[in-house]
């Protein structure tokens, strides 16, 4: 990671590490998150540098309350910025859409890091249309040097407006590299005072009527912004003209020649009038957008009101697709409209069958032993397996299959109830710590109060692991000069009423397994805590003592049963003896607590 407290020069930076510089330069005093891919590395950095960076930054809960607190922050004078991916914008959605009618009265972005192509998320949502539900102004950088560049100008806008400014980013975007130029910096400024205004800050009805015009009057404001705005330009000539945003105008200027370009970088709203004159000196218009055609429906618009006859090309029109991510290839599909750069043929590859190499859990991951444990108690019960969002979603694979409903953070605790109330079916929900306090307290306060019969099972490994090993409530906090204690999720459960709690380490698959057994037998809320530390974010820390397992061959008969229930990585059988691979495996002893012969030996 380069040093982004640097006064000046340029540096090879990945987009997020190019936000982050644009947040220093614009002097921002407070940013929050809750960690979600593509946009975690912020994040990690922040963690780092934001104390010597003079900002205050925290992991919130959620991305609720992330929006939140950074809403109080930019309410009381201070530059603040709030971080997400995609689907967490659903859940911080309640009080942006709000927050809206009461503005602020310092600059305040929303980063939507947005994934096309569900690289590492459950959907792949299009979050611009927030822009427009929520009547915010909304910024989308092509490039990192842009995006350093535009963070500046994204707070001068919202504070112009009194208005968040939604900063929507893609995964490619995001990851991409891209040399970028250091600025100066803007003094920051982290303590602020909130001066109370009633009408303005409390959205009851008879004030939530009149800031509505207000909002609309800020929104028409914004609209002649992004007319003027120098984040909207032509380039290029030719009689075709192609309307382009965010990381498609790099695919659109590597590989297409011969047309004009217009470059939208302030896409809500959107220049109307500068786009009606550009189509109008075009024999066609061809609009590139990765996604929804929220740029392509809007431009049909403005040519029938303003009487244009351009046709328009894009996803209505068939020649570009709606699913996944664009990629140079994407291109052909306007190659007989506009030139598009021809592709060698690609290598011819040996016909060679390689086998699949799907993503899978780590060897010694404790999710391994709580998911033996949880299919040797099932047996043949009839059950639904609730799980959610994070590492142990990898539990859907043989041979565990413990993942037959996913949806959201937290949904699987909440299915559960459902699953229980309107069939005949256990319903046993897996979640991890940090999605425990993120979203699976209302889940199980809403079953004691229902009255449902589930077993939810928290698979406490210590960290964040999914996003990049981030701190969360259950590991406490200890960087930018704030240092708190863990919270007891055990004490927490009991603390609710839960009448059944018990805390497994699940690496002992046969204790975990009676466990199992006895919470699928009570009638009630279930609870299990599964107590293991994620050994990646031991190793990363230098606390993980590694060991080793031996398989004494003498004893071991090849029944399998270590590789059929656990089904580790590091645990292979081959000529004719079933060994362990050295260099993966850190002698957890899961492996060991399944042997019936008692054939593995752990030491340590």
């Amino acid at each position: 990671m380069a040093d982004l407290l640097n006064e000046g020069g340029r540096s090879l930076l990945l987009g997020n590490e190019a936000i982050v510089r644009g947040l220093i330069e614009a002097g921002a005093g407070f940013a929050s998150t809750y960690p979600g891919t593509p946009s975690s590395e912020i994040g990690n950095i922040l963690e780092k540098i934001s104390s010597d960076a003079g900002m205050y930054f925290e992991f919130s809960t959620n991305e609720k309350v992330a929006m939140e607190v950074s809403a109080a922050a930019a309410s009381s004078g201070v530059r603040s910025f709030v971080f997400m991916k995609h689907v967490g914008l659903n859940v911080a959605a309640d009080p942006m859409m709000t927050l809206a009618y009461s503005g602020v009265r310092a600059g305040m972005l929303i980063l939507s890091a947005d994934d096309p192509s569900a690289h590492s998320s459950q959907n792949e949502q299009d979050n611009r249309y927030y822009s427009t539900l929520a009547l915010l102004p909304m910024m989308e950088p092509s490039t990192p040097a842009e995006a350093k560049d535009m963070v500046a100008e994204a707070y001068r806008v919202s504070e112009e407006l009194g208005l968040p400014l939604l900063f929507r980013t893609t995964t490619r975007m995001n990851h991409a590299r891209g040399v970028v130029r250091f600025g100066p910096r803007r003094a920051v400024k982290a303590k602020g005072h909130f001066d109370k205004d009633v009408a303005k800050f409390v959205n009851v009805p008879a004030f939530a009527k009149l800031n509505r015009k207000i909002l609309l009057e800020k929104y028409a404001k914004a609209q002649e912004m992004s007319e003027a705005s120098d984040l909207n330009f032509e380039e290029g000539a030719g009689e075709v003209g192609i309307i382009v945003s965010g990381v498609s105008y790099a695919y659109v200027k590597e590989f297409v020649s011969g047309a004009s370009i217009l470059k939208l970088g302030f896409t809500n709203p959107l220049p109307e009038r500068r786009i009606a004159e550009f189509v109008r000196s075009k024999k066609a218009v061809i609009v590139v957008e990765e996604l929804e055609p929220f740029l392509e429906d809007q431009v049909l618009r403005i040519c029938g009101q303003n009487g244009i006859s351009v046709p328009v090309y894009g996803k209505r029109t068939g020649h570009l697709p709606r699913a996944w991510e664009y990629s140079p290839d994407v291109l052909k599909g306007i190659s007989g409209i506009v030139k598009v750069a021809e592709f060698p043929e690609p290598m011819k590859v040996p016909d060679v069958v390689l086998p699949s190499r799907p993503p899978t859990l780590c060897a010694g991951c404790p999710h391994r032993g709580m998911y033996a444990a949880a299919k040797k108690a099932v047996g043949k019960t009839d059950v639904v397996y609730c799980s959610d969002i994070g590492c142990y979603t990898l539990g859907v694979q043989p041979p565990f299959s413990t993942a037959d409903f996913i949806i959201c953070m937290g949904g699987g605790a909440g299915a559960a109830g459902g699953f229980d109330a309107v069939t005949d079916q256990r319903a046993i929900a897996f979640m991890g710590d940090s999605t425990f306090f993120h979203a699976g307290v209302p889940p199980l306060v809403n079953a004691l109060f229902n009255g449902h019969r589930i077993v939810m099972v928290i698979l406490d490994n210590r960290t964040t692991a999914m996003t990049g090993h981030q701190p969360n409530p259950g590991t406490g906090r200890d960087f930018g000069g704030v240092s708190t204690d863990a919270i007891d999720i055990e004490a927490l459960v009991k603390g609710i009423g839960v009448g059944f709690v018990e805390s497994v380490n699940p690496y002992d698959v046969k204790k975990a397994t009676q466990v199992f057994k006895d919470a699928l037998a009570y009638d009630g809320v279930a609870v299990i805590i599964s107590k293991c530390p994620c050994p990646l974010e031991l190793k990363k820390s230098k606390k993980l003592v590694v060991g080793e397992c031996k398989v004494d061959s003498t004893v071991c008969n090849l029944c399998g049963t270590c590789l059929k229930t656990i089904a580790c990585p590091a645990l292979f059988k081959k000529d004719g003896r079933i060994s362990p691979d050295p260099v993966q495996c850190i002698g957890c002893g899961m492996c060991a607590s399944v042997c019936p012969r008692g054939a593995i030996e752990v030491r340590r």
